[in-house]
């Protein structure tokens, strides 16, 4: 949107106060996300009465009709249909001449456009929509059926943003394992693809998120050996441990099949680091059920792992299931899992200490002086930096605290060894 935007002779402002129209993208996926959209448009309109706001993203289309009759603090709406309209979408809210807002929208450059990631990492979006029809899921609803992007787009687009600097793609799509699949062959290609990038020359990385674990594409593993800048960092989201469970859920494969998945993933990768989401309160969930999925967090043993507690969402073949959840015993669940998951998470990252590797530099903080960063570091000033380890993906983990005695360039790999665990981050001292 930005880069359309752009092209048409619009500027984002750093700062609201001096823009003409805020662009809120949303989301619609879970009831706290559309709770926090809304919310968003509501703060907005009362810190900025005078300024035009278009609600954009997943809930915008999701709930069009609902949403141009109930939120009226929103100027406009816009869904994800049809992302070129972006222009004439504002233009027509900004009350500009219907000549302008019927002109063709500018072409895109693959890779050109702005990034809103932090220094040196960007996401590459191989794919739209998703066919799992996981029966808990509003994605399908949304976002529409599995459609794949072709393989030369998205190598000339990896390859201008690396000519751009960064060092680290992050493929993401809804389920990048089935990528390719809604081709003529129906067939995922996902190897194909890793290949092909395998070809382009440098030294980045690459990282790649959601992969459903009904169809994980184990040749892709080959292909990391082969190729240490493929992270062998895995994020499967597994989402229960109860066979039952996992059935409603529209799952194909039982809690053995994720647990010999993650075996052979950890037999193929001695640094192999597994993410996974779990949820809890999904309706008809036991007691037993919920043991269950404890005892797989156990087994699992799980280097990261995010929770949540079901949301019953309209259109979804789990909203009418019987044996609703309470509420609150959905989110004591949760908070169950959560508390669980922190000394497995904490163990995971302790061996990692001591050890060396290249970590993405992505923040800088104030100088601080020897006696505040411990009796390890060198004397004189140290500055406080914060990057990533390729244990560590953008947004989700945590983060590689950097203490340097010299300037580090933001968005740059630099070879750093591990000191310490902080908590769930990693302290970290280039070498």
């Amino acid at each position: 949107m930005m880069s359309l935007l752009d092209k048409k002779g619009w500027t984002a402002a750093e700062h609201a106060e001096n823009a003409d129209v805020i662009i809120i993208n949303s989301c619609g996926f879970i009831e706290s996300a559309k709770q926090e959209s809304i919310n968003a448009v509501l703060l907005w309109r009362k810190t900025h009465p005078n300024k035009k706001i278009l609600l954009a993203g997943c809930l915008a289309q999701r709930y069009a009709k609902e949403l141009s009759e109930s939120l009226p603090e929103a100027d406009g709406f816009f869904g994800i249909s049809n992302i070129v309209d972006i222009v004439k979408a504002v233009e027509n809210m900004m009350s500009k001449s219907e000549s302008l807002s019927t002109e063709k929208a500018p072409a895109l450059q693959p890779g050109k456009r702005p990034l809103l990631s932090l220094p040196g990492s960007a996401y590459v979006k191989i794919s739209e929509g998703c066919d799992n029809c996981c029966s808990f899921c509003a994605i399908p609803l949304i976002r529409g059926k599995l459609t794949s992007r072709k393989i030369p787009d998205l190598i000339k687009e990896s390859k201008t943003l690396l000519d751009r600097g960064i060092k680290e793609l992050c493929l993401v799509g809804q389920d990048t394992g089935s990528y390719g699949k809604d081709w003529a062959t129906g067939k995922a290609v996902l190897p194909e693809l890793l290949n092909a990038l395998a070809s382009l020359e440098g030294n980045f990385y690459v990282r790649l998120l959601y992969i459903h674990p009904d169809h994980f594409p184990l040749p892709i593993l080959d292909i990391m050996e082969k190729d240490k800048r493929f992270l062998p960092y895995f994020d499967i989201p597994f989402q229960h441990g109860s066979d039952k469970i996992l059935k409603a859920m529209n799952r194909r494969l039982n809690a053995k099949n994720y647990l010999d998945l993650i075996k052979t993933i950890r037999n193929r990768f001695k640094d192999a680091v597994i993410r996974s989401s779990f949820m809890t309160g999904f309706p008809g969930e036991t007691e037993e059920d919920f043991a269950l999925l404890l005892d797989f967090q156990d087994k699992a043993n799980l280097d990261w792992m995010g929770c949540f507690a079901y949301s019953r969402e309209e259109n979804t073949p789990a909203y009418a299931i019987k044996g609703r959840v309470a509420i609150k015993l959905a989110a004591e669940r949760k908070r169950i899992v959560e508390e669980r998951q922190i000394p497995i998470t904490e163990a995971a990252m302790n061996r990692f200490i001591g050890r060396n590797f290249e970590v993405l530099v992505e923040e800088q903080f104030e100088a601080l002086r020897s006696d505040e960063v411990r009796e390890h570091e060198p004397s004189g000033e140290s500055a406080l930096y914060l990057g990533r380890l390729p244990c560590q993906a953008p947004e989700v983990d945590g983060a590689a605290v950097i203490f340097s005695p010299r300037p580090l360039q933001l968005g740059t790999l630099v070879p750093c060894k591990v000191i310490m665990r902080r908590g769930f981050d990693l302290e970290v001292r280039p070498l």
